[in-house]
């Protein structure tokens, strides 16, 4: 028997303290098990009760040292799809997001992708914010995780995982995926929580967010950048 089974998308779920929100992230994706999809939660050391919650909902409930990119490569490590979508805790997928992705992964020949993205937040400055995010990545072939990337599996393995750093691991990931070729663009989005943005002020976040990214490709320690994330 190989490895990896054909046609089967493993979600890969880091969390940490996410028992406000667990129960209903998880049993909007029940549906999606029976469509040749596996769940495997990977806990960063909670210390609420995430891990009790989400463990009737998810096919491999695992246990890591804290860290997104540590969770997110014990995850791939125990999945059995030919597939790997690595999903945020407060990020939903499109229904069709299934066909979305193997259809598109057989008809570009492509190894790598993720969605656009939609914040949750009402506000205007929102509906901005979604559109330069997209732009940018689609001219970049950057991704990040709040738009859902996936990666075949055995080319995930190839390239060594997510960089185990403390921070930025996907857009490290994406700089390793695009020496071969850009991106699968989805159009169709995947809804992220607004609630950061919300929290600490939209403006505030934006200028962080750029602020971060522009010193880690200057050089900057996703260590030291990681004091200042939100």
């Amino acid at each position: 028997m190989t490895k990896y089974q054909a046609e089967k998308i493993s979600l890969v779920i880091p969390a940490l303290n996410e028992s406000q929100g667990i129960r209903r992230f998880l049993q909007a994706l029940q549906e999606f098990r029976k469509n040749q999809c596996e769940i495997i939660v990977v806990d960063g050391g909670s210390s609420d009760n995430t891990c009790q919650i989400a463990r009737p909902y998810c096919d491999k409930l695992l246990i890591s040292p804290p860290g997104r990119a540590k969770q997110m490569n014990l995850g791939a490590k125990q999945a059995s799809g030919s597939i790997l979508l690595f999903l945020h805790a407060d990020t939903v997928l499109p229904p069709q997001f299934f066909r979305l992705i193997t259809q598109l992964m057989n008809k570009e020949n492509k190894s790598w992708g993720r969605f656009n993205v939609r914040l949750s937040g009402a506000d205007f400055l929102f509906r901005i914010i979604e559109r330069l995010i997209n732009m940018r990545s689609c001219l970049t072939g950057i991704a990040t995780g709040d738009q859902a990337m996936f990666v075949k599996a055995d080319v995930f393995e190839a390239l060594g995982g997510f960089p185990e750093i403390a921070l930025m691991e996907d857009i490290a990931l994406s700089k390793k995926l695009k020496k071969n070729h850009s991106p699968i663009c989805i159009r169709e989005c995947v809804v992220t929580s607004s609630r950061r943005w919300e929290q600490y002020g939209i403006w505030r976040t934006i200028f962080l967010m750029w602020r971060l990214r522009l010193a880690y490709f200057m050089g900057k320690s996703p260590g030291e950048l990681k004091k200042k994330y939100l």
